[in-house]
């Protein structure tokens, strides 16, 4: 007779409650998972819980991200003398990658009544796209895409100017540009316009807070003589290392607004462009910020950096030199003969975005971005009708996001 034997059975396996599985995660691993998100969905995921938002506040990149680029999408146009009738197309946004938010101007229907005109710290500034008079500012549209939110600025009232009168029949408008942005919660921000006023340069700050705004004007810069027609001033900026630079058609220096003490004063380009009367344009180094001159004139890239060495040239020196006469002979259809292709080819920009590009305009034959890093010359998306336009305005995001500030640090009623 054989003896049964029971065998024992395993306790039962408890489910785990319903929501509990993510929480018991250790914070070490939570934040491994959280780094490998994408940044839209890294501010999404700091929305669950108090937990997950400090979490990812850790998993943030120190420096403010890029998104896209912001321009006017222009017409294809034909190789010279041919020149296309100019017709005025709503800004549009090309995001970095798949990743990056897919941002618009929809949320301001008047922007089609404006062009774009600077962009600094999360926002957009805009003037109208109706010619003033060049002694008449214009109101300026300022947008924060991100966040959807806008304020429109009327122009600084006359009697900000204590002798207007006196300088009003000479004044001539330049052009405006975002000075600072004060907090990334709220729409509070200053911007500068500038005109020349009897050979000196003045400038007006717009103090905007909560859609309130009080102009203010500066008194002439006396320590700066404009000694030719201030035509030949672009009428927008760039931001680079920390100042504020507007280029002067056909001349050796460009004018500088420092920030911190909106004093104005000129910068010499290096000799070897400024003698040659070669188009440059000022921006910043990808790596680290420093600022630094380009041109593409001559078929020859050049790429020079603010400092003092044993062989500077104005107080700049070339760190990188590329023959790009072999790169341009690949674009379709460029001429071959040197002449024709000089006049064809010019330097549009530096990408403000940190990506070592340039950007290069080659008249009726599209416009092309040059990696300084690889030497690749690729041609920028066109949707058969419409190609980039002039200027490309790098975007990044308003920093920190307003999600990730401390209790302390945000605003009443956010």
């Amino acid at each position: 007779m054989t003896r049964s034997t029971s065998v024992p059975m395993p306790p039962p396996v408890e489910e785990p409650q319903s929501g509990a599985a993510i929480d018991v995660l250790p914070g070490d691993d939570l934040r491994d998972i959280l780094r490998r998100l994408s940044l839209a969905d890294l501010l999404r995921a700091a929305l669950a819980c108090h937990r997950w938002l400090r979490v990812a506040a850790r998993c943030l990149p120190r420096a403010p991200p890029l998104l896209g680029h912001f321009f006017h999408p222009v017409s294809i146009s034909s190789p010279p003398p041919i020149k296309p009738k100019p017709v005025h197309y709503d800004a549009v946004f090309a995001p970095l990658d798949a990743s990056s938010p897919r941002l618009s101007l929809d949320f301001a229907p008047e922007a089609s009544r404006f062009q774009l005109h600077d962009c600094h710290q999360g926002l957009l500034l805009l003037e109208p796209t109706v010619s003033l008079p060049r002694m008449i500012q214009p109101r300026l549209l300022v947008l924060d895409p991100a966040t959807q939110r806008r304020a429109l600025l009327p122009p600084p009232p006359r009697d900000t100017v204590p002798d207007d009168l006196r300088w009003r029949g000479s004044r001539y408008y330049v052009g405006s540009a975002l000075l600072s942005r004060a907090h990334p919660s709220k729409l509070c921000f200053e911007a500068v316009c500038f005109a020349i006023d009897g050979g000196r340069p003045r400038a007006w700050v717009a103090s905007v807070d909560n859609g309130e705004c009080r102009w203010r004007a500066l008194p002439r810069d006396e320590q700066v003589v404009v000694d030719f027609h201030p035509w030949w001033f672009e009428s927008r900026c760039v931001h680079a290392a920390g100042k504020m630079y507007w280029h002067i058609c056909s001349s050796g220096r460009v004018l500088v607004l420092d920030p911190a003490t909106l004093r104005f004063s000129y910068l010499l380009a290096p000799s070897a462009l400024g003698d040659e009367f070669f188009k440059y344009r000022v921006g910043e180094t990808p790596d680290d910020g420093r600022l630094c001159m380009a041109t593409v004139e001559e078929q020859v890239m050049q790429l020079w950096v603010r400092g003092e060495t044993r062989c500077s040239d104005n107080g700049w020196y070339l760190e990188k030199e590329l023959n790009l006469h072999k790169v341009y002979d690949a674009v379709p259809g460029l001429p071959r003969d040197v002449v024709s292709r000089v006049k064809s080819i010019y330097l549009s920009d530096i990408d403000a975005g940190h990506t070592g590009r340039l950007f290069i305009q080659m008249l009726g034959y599209g416009r092309y971005s040059f990696d300084l890093n690889t030497g690749d010359l690729n041609r920028l998306p066109t949707d058969g009708v419409k190609e980039y336009g002039h200027p490309i305005y790098a975007y990044f995001l308003a920093w920190p996001p307003a999600a990730f500030l401390a209790p302390e640090q945000r605003l009443p009623g956010r």
